[in-house]
């Protein structure tokens, strides 16, 4: 556990100046395990204080400290990538009270799996622009939805815009941290995610093998085309899930994570994103067990680790990290973190960005 002084003494300055906080953390990592600092990665923004997705949401992430900001990218019917968790957005923004798209709702199969709602690939990005995001889970986070209809659906041009002006005004270069969202689906459109993807990095020179970016996806075969066929430079992440395999893959996220598999990953790859589960999985009584050895694994590939996803409240934190009995109140969320990073990680998701830039500095603090 993190000593509580020291927790507080950081919490003062978290709250005073987190840039300040964001820089003056680093030195303490980079002796803990003669590595650069963990990374803070702003996942869908600053998503457990606005709407994710939104620039609202990356502004904010990056204001309190985060090094990069994580949009997922989707295609509109004018193959425009914009900023949506999935394609359906019936549940992260207000289509569903718009009378003139109603005959827009459709079923699909996605990856196999049949979802009912309004798809992105349905609407242009000039129709898209009229929408405005909802928060997602407002049962946990309902200050959030004190911002819903404020905000529209940014385009990953807009993201990397914002991201350009807040480096300078922060004085310090914030990453950008992209997901392609069920690649395979949208190639099947006629909506190939990876064109659009590679010409606006590149547009924005930022592909480039030293650029602050991370283009990450659940399919392996996405990021090796990528990096053959597409020749992209900027460096990639492989994201894998506790169970299951990639979609139309054979080979399971388990299969892909020995380290036999790691290695082959390696070839054009340079990190994995595992969920937190498989760095250290919880018990049969849902609290934390021990670490598994696979940053050690991933390390010894050459490949980096950061895990999603890191969240305050109790509804996703181990049971022995909860304070309380209501799932929308935040817990131990410092601690665990806590925990987490010092398995040598070299970067965490995270919800809530000021947190993470907190545990960072605390992990260390002795070290």
């Amino acid at each position: 556990m993190a000593d509580r002084r020291q927790v507080l003494r950081l919490g003062a300055l978290a709250a005073g100046a987190p840039a300040v906080l964001g820089a003056t953390a680093s030195p303490a990592l980079a002796g803990g395990h003669g590595h650069q600092p963990s990374l803070v990665v702003g996942h869908r923004g600053a998503s457990g204080y606005r709407p994710e997705h939104t620039l609202a949401s990356y502004e904010l992430a990056a204001r309190l400290g985060a090094d990069f900001i994580e949009p997922d990218l989707v295609s509109t019917k004018d193959h425009v990538l914009v900023a949506r968790h999935e394609p359906e957005i019936g549940g992260t923004t207000d289509v569903a009270s718009r009378p003139e798209f109603a005959s827009r709702k459709r079923t699909v199969l996605l990856d196999g799996i049949s979802v009912t709602g309004w798809f992105t690939h349905d609407f242009t990005l000039a129709e898209l622009k009229t929408l405005r995001a909802t928060e997602r889970i407002p049962a946990v986070r309902q200050h959030n939805t004190l911002y819903n209809g404020l905000f529209p659906v940014p385009t990953f041009q807009e993201i990397l815009d914002l991201r350009k002006r807040l480096s300078k005004e922060l004085d310090r270069e914030i990453g950008v941290y992209p997901e392609t969202k069920h690649p395979t689906y949208f190639r099947e459109l006629g909506l190939d995610l990876e064109t659009p993807l590679v010409q606006v990095l590149r547009r924005n020179g930022l592909d480039r093998a030293d650029a602050k970016v991370f283009v990450q996806s659940f399919e392996a075969k996405n990021l090796q085309a990528l990096r053959e066929d597409y020749r992209l430079r900027a460096p990639s992440i492989f994201l894998t899930s506790a169970t299951g395999s990639p979609f139309g893959d054979t080979t399971t996220y388990a299969e892909y994570l020995t380290p036999a598999g790691l290695r082959r990953l390696a070839r054009y790859a340079d990190g994995i994103g595992p969920d937190k589960s498989q760095v250290i999985p919880r018990k049969a009584d849902d609290t934390l067990g021990e670490p598994t050895t696979l940053v050690k694994d991933a390390h010894a590939a050459g490949l980096k680790v950061m895990p999603y996803t890191f969240r305050a409240e109790n509804a996703f934190l181990p049971a022995d990290y909860r304070v309380g009995t209501d799932p929308a109140a935040y817990g131990r969320a410092i601690d665990e973190q806590v925990t987490f990073l010092k398995t040598g990680l070299d970067g965490l998701f995270t919800d809530q960005a000021d947190i993470g830039v907190l545990a960072r500095s605390a992990a260390y603090a002795h070290v």
